[in-house]
């Protein structure tokens, strides 16, 4: 049974009944999900913008960090646990309890009074976060026809559009004139609107076990074990990355770095879909793929903005300006795939999006090279975010196509978990890389200041690697054609 049978339990699986995402049966659940996404689009865009200004008011910058791995390691574990309550019981209810564990999450790390109790406010986050994303998958997957589903993968790549271009904007200025704390405490006013248009439409639609008939599926233990391994795992290997940086504390990094790779190995040989690690046909590739495409382009801007100020002399919030292009033309890329006309193209154009990424990636450090002009990198980076847009929403399309529905909800935790922990890994990397080569000391100079702030080979040997990374992402786009068979 597909995915695509599934939806015919709804209405709108007959493609001649159901005109779109926006049409009457879809309308309330379309805006309620989208608003969802927009929801979490502006969390992350404005709190890390406010987020300087809050650890150095609670004098928690040396946890800074933390307040962004405690995010990601709890999300890891609720990605799991999202995907096997949905699977048994439905999107329903991890959708409202991850919502709501967002939204305390956001009023704990605005209200906190130390460091600390700001960090747990991030995990708790972090839980509702992973909750989220993965009911998300499996309300699309119940909800929306098979030739609905790329549309809606672009309305959630154009809920970042706007988030992304002012979400900074508005953070800054209402941390400047009213304090920190209200861009945390005032999200929460959003979830309002999300709760209101799509639980009701969810509960109509997409509530209760992909097969009502078949008796109830209890929790897998062994999975819940995995998943908590995964999480602990990945903390160990980001605070192993944070101290290989410190000079005289790099032999601390070896036994979390030990340690965290003996957890994250067999947990995630466990979680994703057997054969991803040899690039499997089918669903192990999709897999594989999510995590390379992510991996390599997250890591790759991150070290953009820090680039352009060190060793080109731009302000934090010029260097910021020249990758506000990228949202749009992910959204762009994103409606790219989901035009109708394209679907039988679909894996040439997943490998046409990875070249495109690996393009950008290697481009972008020629301003290194000071005849080079700065425009060069918001051009780039605006073909990559094309590539990126057409690869994420055709991974998220796919997944869902090769997919029974009793595991929507676990192989939709897996393409989030190789998202995610690729970018640790990959993060790690080529942090070790850039502190070996000197770029620890980039952080407290300029271009401007000289030559000592100067660390062109710091950067290239996070660049480079990378977008070799993202070519070898276009090699495992071709191992995608399984999904078309199926």
């Amino acid at each position: 049974m597909t995915a695509l049978e599934s939806s015919a339990r709804t209405p709108t699986a007959d493609p001649a009944k159901a005109g779109g995402v926006l049409d009457r049966d879809h309308r309330a659940l379309s805006t309620g999900i989208v608003s969802v996404v927009l929801l979490i689009a502006f969390e992350a865009t404005a709190v890390g913008t406010a987020m300087p200004v809050a650890a150095r008011e609670l004098d928690g910058i040396p946890l800074y960090a933390f307040a962004f791995s405690a995010y990601f390691t709890t999300s890891l574990f609720a990605m799991v646990l999202s995907g096997q309550w949905s699977d048994r019981a439905g999107p329903l209810a991890p959708l409202a309890a991850g919502i709501s564990a967002f939204a305390a999450g956001l009023l704990l790390s605005g209200t906190a009074g130390a460091m600390w109790l700001f960090i747990v406010g991030r995990a708790v986050q972090g839980l509702g976060g992973g909750l989220v994303i993965v009911a998300l998958y499996v309300v699309v997957s119940r909800a929306y026809a098979e030739h609905l589903r790329p549309a809606i993968m672009a309305a959630f790549a154009a809920g970042w559009i706007v988030p992304s271009v002012v979400g900074p904007l508005v953070a800054g200025t209402v941390t400047e004139r009213l304090g920190w704390r209200w861009v945390f405490v005032g999200i929460p006013v959003l979830v309002v609107l999300p709760l209101a248009l799509a639980l009701p439409a969810i509960r109509r639609r997409a509530s209760g076990p992909a097969d009502p008939a078949a008796p109830a599926v209890p929790l897998a233990g062994r999975r819940i074990r995995l998943a908590l391994a995964i999480s602990l795992g990945a903390g160990l290997l980001q605070y192993a990355g944070q101290a290989v940086s410190v000079q005289d504390a790099r032999w601390l990094s070896v036994l979390p770095a030990v340690a965290g790779a003996a957890l994250v190995v067999p947990a995630v040989r466990g979680l994703l879909p057997r054969g991803t690690y040899r690039a499997a046909r089918g669903l192990p590739s999709v897999v594989l793929l999510r995590g390379v495409a992510a991996g390599s382009f997250i890591t790759a801007e991150s070290f953009v903005p820090l680039m352009l100020v060190s060793e080109r002399g731009l302000s934090p919030t010029m260097a910021g300006l020249s990758l506000a292009v990228g949202g749009a033309a992910w959204a762009l890329g994103s409606f790219v795939q989901a035009r109708p006309r394209v679907e039988p193209y679909r894996e040439r154009l997943i490998v046409l999006g990875m070249l495109l990424v690996a393009a950008a990636i290697a481009t972008v450090p020629s301003v290194l090279i000071p005849s080079v002009p700065v425009w060069i990198v918001g051009v780039a980076w605006g073909v990559g975010c094309f590539g990126m847009g057409m690869v994420l929403a055709s991974t998220s399309v796919l997944l869902l196509k090769l997919s029974a529905p009793e595991e929507a909800g676990a192989n939709s935790a897996a393409l989030q978990i190789s998202d995610g922990l690729a970018n640790v890994l990959l993060l790690a990397a080529g942090g070790a890389a850039f502190a070996a080569l000197g770029g620890g000391s980039v952080a407290g100079h300029t271009a401007a200041s000289g030559a000592a702030g100067s660390h062109p080979a710091a950067f290239a040997a996070v660049f480079l690697p990378v977008a070799v990374v993202a070519l070898a992402g276009a090699w495992v786009a071709t191992r995608l054609g399984a999904a078309r068979d199926r």
